[in-house]
């Protein structure tokens, strides 16, 4: 295909933690990784096992998959599996197999009168997944998981309320290795929802999905003013959609999109924020989501779908206004598109890939016109990503890159499985110990009854443990612990559960540790530093949003058909207002302080639900629209 976009390979992410196995050890580990995918499919599609069995075999051959694929120190990275990995490996395969054979009794002994064994045991799988967790994570979560253990021990020594008799270590490490503990929601969720759908977006990477969403992107807005800032927009959304990953998107679509900005005059810091906030836009793009969705319908107890669907409106008010704000700042800078012939033709695209998009038309037919499940929507996704991808001798899968699809579709989850499964670790101590209710007590306390402050000390929790922690975790802990503050106080719990989920999301470009923006600071040459304030200025609108879930729920479609519609309109022209305040251009002309002035109450005003603050804001938008249009009309006349 003619001027066709070459994406560079790359691994940035995995190479930084990765070893690099070869020969037996390399066959050995892509083999159990082919394995660990067929039974997922094989199990969630034709023949169903026991919940407890699934999350075992589930964790277990994560455990394994990590313990020979990262390596215990970086220095060790270019070295195959060590003694202690082996070591390890047969402790937790014990481990997994001791808890099925004895899934029976152990129902009936956990927290009641468990054998030596079951403590060993259980003292092998958290040990085992708290090392999983440091390797592929960090010391973060692992050293959060051990203080709650810790707590769930020596709560008698914890002064306050805080405090609680203590358990010993029989009761605690017999209830951490169940069904309400590491074997909770959240690797129930990954074992069964999460799983597929990484599966699906490796599957759908491996026919060159992502090089047809980039080029498409790129054929669609390239040619227009800002048009590869345009395109990262674009192309990050879609493949964000399905990789639900902020920093493997940057990676993935980055290392195209800002190379583009820049060339055309966008500085670096600014096509570095550009690609770090559409890349983390992906997080909160229907129909898939990132994975900590899937667990937010398990936690709140409805239909994936319901999710998906409350995330349209927000979804769209975030990317229209960075759509809207690169715009501007093209206009400001006078820059132009790309030349056409430079670009692929869009459709010449269509026509060589656009049946890559099928899969995806698939799964979201699946799941709102049949309304199957999300497991039967993933299963069918994969399967038409198979079946498509032989219209075309390009984008077939012959059995080599079946199987490479197979073993990456296991690795990409890897990392996801080992925090979900210590996550759980602190989500069954808080349900032991009674914490949960009583963190949720202090927040109540400690903000006086005030729902903003309440929020805003919410957003900062959220924000604070997502610089550390993956966005499934940062979500999981502070949906455990403030969620429930803020359903107390008269949150539909829907609204609490997403105000949680947008911040643990923003997480990855909000300063001081921006994971999404410092990964795009390296493409694009510039100081990370720079590229995630700068992120924070372009995607600011996103602050904005989840304070809206909560005073007007009708942007998540909780209300009536009118109260839905005046909520999105209002909220899209409000964000339009936000993007020319914050850019300062508006109407194809510098905007003065007063007017950026006027241009942010009136955001702010039409953004938050009301009547009477909507007439306000459209009031002052006609306002700053007369103004400079009189303006413009004068230097017009003087000129001519």
């Amino acid at each position: 295909m003619a001027n066709q976009v070459e994406t560079p390979k790359t691994d940035v992410v995995e190479n930084k933690k990765n070893r690099t196995l070869t020969g037996v050890q390399l066959t050995l580990f892509t083999s159990i990784a082919v394995f660990m995918s067929l039974f997922h499919i094989y199990v969630l599609g034709f023949s169903p096992v026991t919940p407890w069995v699934l999350y075992t075999i589930h964790l277990g051959l994560g455990a394994v998959l990590i313990l020979m694929n990262y390596p215990m120190r970086k220095s060790k990275i270019n070295q195959g599996i060590t003694v202690i990995d082996w070591i390890l490996i047969a402790a937790v395969t014990f481990a997994s197999g001791y808890l099925i054979i004895e899934m029976d009794e152990l129902v009936y002994r956990v927290g009641v009168a468990p054998t030596q064994m079951d403590l060993v045991v259980s003292v092998i799988l958290i040990g085992v997944v708290l090392e999983v967790t440091r390797r592929t994570t960090g010391l973060v979560l692992p050293i959060l998981a051990l203080l709650f253990i810790l707590y769930a021990n020596l709560g008698e020594f914890v002064p306050g309320f805080m405090g609680h008799r203590g358990y010993d270590w029989d009761r605690i490490l017999s209830y951490l290795n169940s069904l309400d503990a590491i074997f909770s929601v959240p690797i129930g969720a990954s074992a069964s929802f999460v799983f597929l759908f990484i599966l699906f977006g490796s599957f759908l990477g491996g026919t060159g999905g992502s090089q047809f969403f980039i080029n498409f992107a790129i054929g669609a807005t390239g040619a227009r003013r800002g048009g590869p800032a345009k395109a990262a927009v674009l192309s990050s959304s879609l493949f964000g959609s399905v990789s639900g990953n902020s920093v493997a998107n940057v990676v993935s679509t980055g290392v195209f999109t800002i190379p583009l900005m820049k060339k055309i005059g966008y500085p670096s810091r600014y096509a570095g924020a550009v690609e770090a906030v559409a890349s983390t836009g992906g997080q909160i793009m229907p129909p898939i989501l990132g994975s900590a969705a899937f667990i937010m319908a398990q936690l709140v107890g409805v239909p994936y779908l319901n999710i998906v669907a409350a995330s349209v409106i927000p979804a769209l008010l975030y990317f229209i206004t960075v759509f809207v704000m690169i715009d501007l700042q093209a206009a400001k800078l006078g820059l132009k598109g790309m030349p056409k012939s430079t670009l692929p033709n869009l459709k010449e695209v269509m026509k060589n890939e656009g049946h890559l998009f099928i899969p995806l038309l698939v799964l979201i037919f699946v799941m709102t016109v049949l309304k199957a499940s999300p497991i039967k929507a993933a299963i069918w996704a994969i399967a038409s990503t198979i079946i498509v991808s032989s219209f075309k001798k390009q984008t077939r899968l012959n059995l080599k890159k079946f199987i490479v699809c197979l073993a990456d579709g296991a690795k990409s989850a890897l990392g996801m499985i080992a925090a979900c499964a210590t996550a759980g670790l602190i989500i069954g101590v808080l349900n032991l110990t009674g914490a949960g209710l009583k963190f949720a007590s202090v927040i109540i306390s400690f903000s006086g009854g005030s729902l903003a402050l309440a929020l805003i000390l919410t957003m900062c929790a959220t924000v604070i443990l997502g610089m550390g922690l993956p966005t499934t975790a940062a979500y999981l802990i502070t949906a455990a612990v403030v969620a429930p503050a803020l359903v107390q106080m008269g949150v539909p719990m829907l609204a609490a559960h997403m105000f949680v989920f947008y911040f643990a999301c923003l997480s990855a470009f909000t300063p001081p540790v921006a994971l999404a923006a410092f990964a795009a600071a390296g493409i694009a040459d510039a100081k990370p530093m720079q590229v995630a304030m700068t992120a924070v200025r372009i995607g600011i609108v996103a602050f904005i949003i989840p304070f809206v879930f909560v005073y007007g729920p009708a942007i998540l479609l909780i209300g009536s058909t009118g109260e839905i519609i005046l909520a999105t309109i209002s909220a899209l022209l409000g964000a339009v207002a936000l993007a020319s305040a914050v850019e300062g251009w508006f109407l194809r002309m510098k905007a003065n302080v007063v007017i950026r002035g006027l241009l942010l109450t009136s955001a702010l005003l039409l953004i938050v639900p009301g009547i009477a603050s909507d007439a306000i804001g459209v009031v002052l938008v006609l306002i700053s629209a007369s103004y400079q249009l009189i303006t413009k009309t004068k230097k017009e006349t003087i000129v001519a």
